[in-house]
């Protein structure tokens, strides 16, 4: 008699050997891309740090340079300095947004 193991043998093989193919390839793409240590997390960091940083600085400088050129009941370099920030911390938003988009597109990539 037919073993009813024997019919579905066949096709548990042909599974497994498609994961592990699947597996092998995601393993090679991820070898052949550079090696991102802890260095390129701190570097990360600090590109997201000033990215929040120039823009702050340079709403308190134009703040400065109005408050002294041109006074009045407005403080500008408390209203820049926010504004600043504001726009700083939106453009580090935006980065992680980015990056974040680029690691799943990658992460999908890698699935198929």
């Amino acid at each position: 008699m037919n073993d009813p193991s024997e019919h579905n043998n066949g096709s548990d093989e042909t599974e497994l050997s498609r994961q592990v193919a699947n597996k092998e390839t995601r393993k090679l793409r991820q070898q052949r891309k550079t090696i991102k240590t802890i260095w390129f997390g701190f570097g990360m960091f600090g590109l997201i740090g000033w990215s929040v940083t120039i823009p702050t600085l340079v709403g308190i400088a134009v703040g400065l340079w109005l408050d002294k050129h041109a006074p009045g009941q407005t403080a500008w370099t408390l209203n820049l300095l926010i504004i600043g920030l504001i726009i700083g911390c939106w453009n580090a938003w935006h980065w992680l947004a980015k990056e974040n988009k680029a690691i799943h597109d990658d992460s999908d990539d890698n699935i198929e």
